[in-house]
């Protein structure tokens, strides 16, 4: 009966797959139509960008253009539209005339990027500088627009400076914050600094909200000079000192999805927690090999396994992904999530999934003791670390063991005996799997890769969510073999695809600028380090001897994250650009396909290969749609760090508010013209305002990274182990504040 109950649920599972593949089919010929239509659009935008670009074009208003290309009445608000698009994407302008002209080399259109301080940024797709845009320039611009600038040819300093002449679109159209009551009104304050502004809301639209409650709100008005933004409340968060309030405004803030939609959770119903033994049929079955997974000890997603041995010289490592597409079917109600959230987001005390926890937690975790669908990269290694062939392959694995990071450490580290007896059986796999983790550290040392070994921040919050204790999170060796096997098979992965010529997704990271290299240059040179800096790009091999040189010195966290700093953010492409951090010619995201989805999105395009389905129409099809996935994921990863840091500063001021009065020993982590910021040894970074200092006037020296008393001659400088006290903590600006304290 169980037997028939189990049949009746994958019969209904393959017929809801039928149900979305018909779907896929209707939503195909729409978009077909939807094709037909842009082309129709985009023939119309080149006509009318042929007619502005002409020698004859003399700025026109809008009736002068509808009576010049005698438009008919009824299409005048599709030439409206047309325009309007085009002023979007800053192909033309419209003065303060009405007229409509070219921009030229000087108007260019990109993002605002705010301050707290008033001036701003505005970053231009496909230029290398931003522009800086001084506070009286902004022209009521606020951090999110799409906005119009003209640019100065003259730099004015370091970087080219502009003038906001046109804001295009506005990008916060809802604003988190928290409401402050008055009789008549209220306001919010912003928690994002670089709005800058409060926002008035009138007394018929606070929504019942009282002081001190998490709002969402919407703008209507963005003020001027004069007048602060209005707007009224749409949604009461919670109090903020409610316990999760806090992280749910910046989950709302940055709109990260947290319920899955009811389509997603339908599915769900059809997705079986065992495989069925049919589908192991055709796949490579290596149940019987000496598998384990290794991860913290409170994850619950085992995506990958890790198999190894060796025969004379020769490594065989197998490192085994979960095979999530094998139940995320493409353009389906799971796949369509799963890219619009891009990646999972892990805020201190919770994790907001790509993947539902019945995918993640079940069938695609791979439990030990049971089967699972996995896709395997078998490596054979020579004794150098080099990969002398491969092979990648459908699999059914069966894990033998869940290990931990400590525990594994403790057995290759401490010989700890009774781990060792516990585990006695994997203990010789382990000891190899520590000699072949060195061998490929080697090998990537040798070749230039640069390794940056951050303290990261280990917070601990209780049921309240309140932190109760910081501190540095330490990477042991255990965690250090599992990421080097991890690069491998990513690098393995996409040298193979790249010289079979197939679609792909790659992790690329370019070279660093030129003069943030020379800037660099020039801070080390202060502490008596040097790296060669020609006119050609830098090689990683430089950087590398850099963080090598200053290996266990005071100054080594301040020199690598400065150095990290003038390194460009890694992204995703379709080109193979390679990887500069890694120095890997060829680099990819093959092993994550649970949380992150370019691994998923390359894992269907690996598999189809692998059995013949990789025709000419299934390549063009993922040549259009992958350079879009690409952006999209590069997007939503940064949302995730972005929302991730600021969690974890939110949560460290809190974390400091208990100290006030305490004194810490902290290094000096940067110096600006407005204060001195110290790092604690838990990671806690705050500030030493100018303000805050004794009697003497400061100045700084920014060539040299010092701050100098114009009178004592006191100098502090970075690098420099100082003593503080914590005299103010505040979570709304999520600010930490310190003054300096002198040893008697």
């Amino acid at each position: 009966m169980r037997d028939n109950q189990k049949g009746k649920k994958r019969n209904t599972f393959r017929d809801k797959e039928i149900n979305d593949i018909n779907r896929i089919q209707e939503n195909k010929t729409k978009d077909n139509n939807k094709v037909i239509d842009n082309n129709k659009a985009q023939e119309r935008k080149n006509m009318l960008l042929d007619f502005f670009g002409s020698e004859e074009y003399k700025p026109m208003g809008f009736k002068d253009i509808v009576s010049l290309l005698q438009v008919p009445k009824n299409q005048k608000q599709e030439l409206k539209e047309l325009l309007d698009g085009l002023i979007s994407k800053g192909k033309i302008i419209l003065d303060d005339r009405g007229k409509y002209k070219n921009p030229g080399d000087s108007i260019k259109t990109g993002m605002f990027y705010g301050t707290q301080r008033g001036f701003g940024f505005v970053v231009i797709e496909g230029e290398s500088e931003d522009i800086f845009i001084p506070e009286v320039a902004t022209k009521g611009a606020i951090h999110g627009d799409t906005v119009l600038i003209s640019i100065n040819d003259e730099k004015s300093g370091k970087r080219k400076e502009g003038a906001v002449l046109q804001i295009i679109e506005r990008g916060m159209k809802e604003v988190i914050g928290t409401f402050q009551k008055s009789k008549n009104f209220g306001f919010v304050v912003p928690d994002n600094q670089k709005f800058g502004r409060d926002i008035f809301i009138p007394k018929e639209h606070t929504k019942g909200a009282v002081t001190g409650h998490k709002v969402v709100v919407s703008i209507k008005n963005y003020g001027d000079e004069e007048h602060n933004p209005e707007g009224r409340v749409i949604e009461i968060i919670g109090h903020m000192n409610d316990p999760g309030v806090d992280i749910m405004s910046v989950v709302k803030a940055y709109e990260l999805p947290v319920e899955f939609p009811k389509d997603v959770f339908r599915v769900l119903d059809f997705i079986p927690d065992e495989i069925d033994p049919q589908e192991a049929v055709n796949r490579m079955d290596i149940r019987e090999v000496q598998t384990v997974t290794i991860d913290g000890e409170d994850a619950k997603d085992l995506d990958d396994a890790i198999s190894l041995t060796k025969e004379g010289d020769i490594y065989h490592l197998g490192v085994h992904i979960a095979d999530v597409t094998h139940y995320v079917k493409e353009g389906a109600a799971l796949d369509k999530e799963a890219l619009k959230r891009g990646t999972s987001v892990y805020l201190v005390d919770r994790v907001i999934p790509m993947l539902p926890h019945k995918l993640s937690n079940g069938i695609c975790s791979l439990n030990p003791g049971v089967d699972r669908l996995a896709l395997s990269c078998f490596m054979d290694i020579d004794s150098k670390g080099n990969v002398i062939s491969h092979n990648i392959a459908e699999t059914v694995i069966r894990s033998d063991r869940r290990m931990t990071y400590t525990n594994v450490a403790k057995i290759i580290e401490e010989q700890d005996e009774d781990l060792m007896k516990e585990y006695e059986e994997l203990v010789p796999m382990f000891m190899l799997m520590l000699e072949l983790s060195e061998v490929l550290k080697k090998r990537r040392h040798k070749r230039g890769a640069i390794n940056f070994d951050f303290p990261e921040s280990k917070i601990i919050v209780d049921h309240n969510g309140k932190p109760v204790e910081i501190r540095a999170y330490e990477r042991n060796k255990a965690t250090k073999i599992i990421e080097e096997f991890m690069l491998i098979a990513n690098e393995t992965v996409a040298e193979d695809y790249f010289w079979q010529e197939i679609p792909f997704l790659y992790r690329t990271h370019d070279f660093p600028d030129n003069e943030k290299i020379r800037a660099l240059a020039i801070f080390i040179n202060n502490f008596g380090y040097s790296i060669k800096v020609g006119n050609e790009d830098i090689h990683p091999k430089e950087l590398q001897k850099l963080l090598n040189k200053i290996e266990d010195t005071p100054e080594e966290a301040l020199i690598s994250r400065l150095t990290l700093r003038s390194m460009k953010q890694a992204k995703y492409t379709v080109a193979n650009t390679g990887h500069f951090g890694l120095s890997a010619k060829y680099y990819s995201h093959f092993t994550s396909p649970i949380r992150r989805y370019p691994d998923l999105q390359i894992h269907r395009i690996i598999k189809e290969n692998l059995n013949g389905k990789l025709d000419e129409k299934r390549r063009s099809h993922y040549e259009k749609i992958l350079f879009e996935v690409a952006n999209h994921s590069s997007k939503t990863e940064r949302r995730a760090d972005d929302a991730e840091r600021d969690v974890e500063k939110m949560k460290k001021v809190e974390y400091m508010m208990n100290y006030i009065g305490h004194t810490f020993e902290g290094v000096i982590s940067g110096i600006t013209t407005w204060g001195i910021y110290v790092e604690l040894a838990n990671t806690v970074e705050g500030m030493v305002r100018v303000s805050d200092m004794d009697d003497d006037y400061y100045v700084y020296d920014a060539e040299r990274y010092l701050m100098i008393g114009e009178h004592t001659k006191k100098t502090y400088k970075l690098g420099q182990t100082v003593k503080v006290e914590v005299i103010s903590a505040d979570k709304l600006l999520r600010t930490i504040d310190f003054v300096i304290v002198e040893d008697e």
